[in-house]
């Protein structure tokens, strides 16, 4: 029989954090730290099995959770000495979310939950503070008026603007009892209105409310999209745990906070955090009040840090600190609330941090022996790398201050204005640069957040939702600039006499906290260090090798920059498109006999054979794969009638002519149509000339350096051995003609690009003709899915928000369908060929989820742009370790 209920507390606690997948990061982590003796408040966990089950049944419970709810209810009346409902010692509880990866903001918690108009009383008369008790009820009115009962937040926050202008304050704790009791009657009016049923006053009903909506948000929109942005399964569901409160809110020796370990910016080895006095957990996190800093060392001049105006409650915290980082061995994110000077623990959970500050942490703790080196490898995301890989404010640039607000999430962005998450969204979606503008982010906010280049708020602090967020998803982050007025109705921001309307320009530095008008020039970073010394690491670790899809003298210089170990594709169509060559290639495709499109591709043997000189320079000795002319020939020629008439004229030929020509090549469907080998066969004369420009050029780079470049020719879209056979044949050919003519050879190779269904089940055949393999999954994708890439975008995120499709097949290898042809096919070809060289070089080559299925299958190598080459090495390294591992349970199973 299945227990849905784990009790923890200071008595003893039935789960740990063993038990993250069933009671959620939070539940399992606040058993963990009550058992290691942390001050805990006692409380219980339903698990993710009820999520399950609740969504399986229509939203029904299985039949034992209620007894079970109520035994350790009782249990946790008895650890703290009230009762649940009792007006006159009422035991409250909050009703919090716990997935088993964090999920900032995106599901629903209710606090204060069993007040009522009878237990306020009793709790005003037991803490002697009737402002506190009044001031717990409406909040707990509204939480669970919005969280539950569905009952518009903006509602709430009227009333309370209202009562505060008629008091003649503009702080919230400067309200009084007599304030907060008007409050709360006005907040139990709009419930009645808009609900048609008064406020609930039985606290049982109340707490399953709550529980249901806490199951409820798991599936609410910005749940749904967090988890699609991360990959999160809607399959694992979230926990819910029900906890004694404590009161951060009962005077100016209470507190509540969150804090790191180490400063999750920088990494920096320093207890970073900030708290409120005489506030509750969500004034924090929802960025209401900017709070103050955790410890004297980041307090501005007039900030009274934690430090100072809570000394003992600090100390204890700093104690806790360096008990979790011991304990969990990575940086913490704490959330914690200080009653009366007394400590309590409310969260503990591996804290969010950007890229550059986790490979500092992961670098820091390997060096000082908490973790080792190959743990310290698996710490890094590899996706999260991008952050450090794209440029930052170049110093030396001009620039207008606007305004400063916190240094929330480092990096830096420039993009137009915009004040709402749908318009981020819209804008990006046209291709359009924006940094979205918001006076406070909320969880709503989460598509147009991840849409944006950048995320600027007027209100909340650094570990407000926006800041956190922001880092998880490596965007720049500017917080509380408060110097900044946003008016919504206007769409306009104003600083410093300074008006900035939608649509206008500005730059962000989230490293710095400052926001400048207009566009700010960038510089590419700097990767050493502690970066270095990772990926230094990884290498050591890694199986699989690392090379580039590059063709310019650019992105080549940048792959080997970055660590490739040589370029696994070079597209030679795109040399075709330079304006200096261009016309020769419409030259050639005009030209109506051999002779003429010889005499054509005569004029661009020069400009290839200087593209691969300078591509074989860089590499210097590394290998090269290039692939000859791949797309179809009418992809070169214009399309509108005024450049047909330009080119016609040109080339000296006549409008007819062209229109006539542009009429043959047309295709219905081009990507199945005449292209790759396709081509080299029916104009062999085309791949005659790249391969003696490819030759040419390494013979001549070998005289020049010493060190003979390893060109790997590739022949594109082979589907049967046959046509290798001919490709190849002329290649050899050619190879022979060069040799001779120089008085020297070097070592070539020539393989072909399976992205064909057909290439890779006769894969054993084709390899009897092949020196390699490079999986061109783009294709393979297209066709084994049988759908345009180009068009795909309309309808496959409905796919994956459906279920259909776990992930884009484009951005993740698709592993039952196409993953099985790459599988199928390096199989095949090397019982043929046993020593035939793999690789992949679709864009699947720079995601770590497809490289560690190229890693399972034992491919050779994988070849991605050239900024994605420190994350396919670190993810290489990150597979070949998890597959160790994998390896030695096996053994010890």
């Amino acid at each position: 029989m299945s227990k849905y209920v784990y009790s923890f507390g200071p008595g003893a606690s039935d789960g740990s954090a063993a038990l993250k997948n069933l009671l959620g990061g939070k539940g399992a982590n606040l058993a963990e730290m009550a058992s290691i003796g942390l001050p805990v408040p006692p409380g219980f966990t339903i698990t993710t099995e009820v999520c399950t089950e609740f969504y399986d049944n229509d939203r029904q419970y299985p039949q034992a959770l209620r007894g079970e709810v109520a035994a350790a209810l009782a249990k946790v009346e008895a650890e703290v000495g009230r009762k649940f409902g009792d007006p006159a010692k009422p035991l409250l509880v909050s009703v919090r979310s716990g997935a088993r990866v964090s999920m900032p903001g995106m599901m629903d918690t209710v606090l204060n939950l069993g007040l009522n108009d009878a237990t306020v009383e009793g709790l005003a008369t037991e803490s002697g503070d009737a402002r506190f008790a009044w001031d717990s009820y409406r909040r707990f009115i509204q939480m669970y008026g919005s969280v539950v009962l569905g009952v518009a937040h903006h509602r709430f926050e009227e009333i309370i603007e209202t009562t505060k202008m008629d008091a003649g304050t503009i702080e919230d704790t400067q309200l009084t009892a007599e304030d907060w009791k008007q409050v709360v009657a006005a907040y139990q009016d709009v419930v009645a209105h808009e609900t048609g049923k008064p406020f609930p006053q039985d606290p049982h009903d109340q707490m399953w409310g709550a529980i249901g909506a806490v199951f409820g948000s798991w599936m609410n929109q910005r749940a749904i999209t967090y988890r699609r942005l991360h990959e999160i399964p809607a399959s694992w569901g979230t926990a819910v745990n029900v906890q004694a409160m404590v009161f951060g809110n009962m005077g100016d020796d209470c507190a509540t906070g969150v804090c790191f370990t180490r400063d999750p910016s920088t990494g920096l080895n320093e207890f970073y955090g900030e708290y409120l006095p005489n506030a509750q957990g969500e004034d924090v996190v929802a960025g209401i009040r900017t709070p103050r800093p955790l410890s004297k060392s980041y307090a501005k001049p007039g900030e009274i840090s934690m430090e100072e105006a809570l000394p003992e409650a600090y100390a204890e915290l700093a104690r806790v600190r360096d008990v979790l980082e011991r304990h969990y061995h990575d940086m913490q994110d704490i959330e914690f609330t200080i009653q009366r000077n007394k400590l309590y623990m409310l969260q503990t959970r591996n804290g969010k941090r950007t890229a550059n500050a986790s490979v500092r942490i992961a670098v820091e703790m390997a060096e000082s022996g908490l973790i080792d080196q190959r743990e310290a490898v698996m710490r890094v995301n590899p996706q999260s790398l991008d952050q450090l890989l794209h440029p930052t404010l170049d110093p030396k640039a001009a620039r207008t201050l606007l305004a400063r607000g916190l240094p929330a999430s480092p990096g830096a962005a420039s993009g137009l204005v915009v004040f709402s998450a749908d318009e981020a969204e819209m804008r990006a979606q046209k291709g359009e640069a924006v940094i979205l503008v918001r006076i406070e982010t909320s969880p709503e906010d989460i598509h147009g957040m991840h849409a944006a280049r950048g995320i600027l708020t007027t209100r909340g602090g650094m570990t407000s939702h926006a800041a956190v967020v922001a880092r998880g998803m490596g965007r720049p982050c500017v917080a509380g600039a408060g110097g900044i007025h946003v008016d919504y109705g206007a769409k306009t921001l104003s600083a410093g006499g300074v008006t900035v309307r939608a649509g206008e320009t500005i730059t962000l530095d989230g490293a710095t906290g400052e926001i400048f008008a207009g566009f700010v020039p960038m510089i590419e970073p700097a990767l050493s260090g502690d970066f270095a010394k990772l990926m230094d690491w990884a290498d050591q670790n890694r199986r699989l090798g690392v090379r580039a899809n590059a063709e310019t003298p650019l992105d080549a210089e940048t792959a080997r920059k970055f660590g490739a170990e040589g370029i696994g594709l070079s597209r030679t169509e795109h040399m075709f498109f330079d304006p200096e060559r261009i016309g020769a290639v419409r030259q050639m495709i005009m030209a109506n006999d051999e002779a003429g499109r010889r005499t054509a591709l005569a004029k661009l043997l020069p400009y290839q054979r200087q593209d691969f000189i300078e591509l074989f320079r860089i590499m210097a000795g590394l290998p090269v794969t290039i692939r000859l002319l791949d797309p179809p020939l009418h992809e070169f020629l214009p399309h509108a009638e005024e450049e047909l008439e330009e080119v016609a004229e040109a080339l000296g030929v006549g409008i007819e002519a062209m229109r006539q020509r542009a009429g043959e090549l047309a295709e219905a469907n081009p990507m199945l149509g005449h292209r790759g080998c396709r081509l080299g066969i029916s104009f062999p004369e085309i791949y005659e000339m790249q391969a003696r420009a490819i030759f040419e050029a390494a013979l001549d780079v070998a005289r020049e350096t010493g060190a003979a470049p390893v060109p790997e020719i590739m022949i594109p879209l082979v589907g049967m051995k046959r046509e290798l056979d001919i490709t190849r044949a002329q290649i050899d050919e050619v190879a022979k003609s060069v040799f001779a003519t120089a008085g020297r050879t070097l070592d070539y190779s020539v393989g072909t690009m399976i992205e064909l269904p057909r290439a890779a089940l006769t894969a054993d055949t084709i390899a009897q003709s092949a020196d390699f393999f490079s999986f061109g999954t783009n294709d393979l994708t297209q066709t084994v899915f049988g759908l345009s890439r180009d068009d795909a975008g309309k309808f496959l995120p409905k796919y994956v928000e459906s279920g259909i499709l776990p992930k884009d097949p484009f951005v993740s290898i698709d592993v039952e369908g196409v993953g099985a042809m790459v599988r199928i096919a390096a199989e095949k070809g090397r019982a043929t060929k046993p020593g035939l060289k793999l690789g992949i070089c679709g864009e699947h080559g720079g995601d770590p989820a497809s490289i560690t299925f190229c890693e399972e299958i034992g491919l050779d190598y994988v070849s991605c742009s050239p900024y994605r080459v420190p994350v396919a090495r670190l993810a290489a390294a990150q597979a070949a370790i998890g597959a160790a591992i994998g390896a030695a349970s096996d053994r010890t199973a």
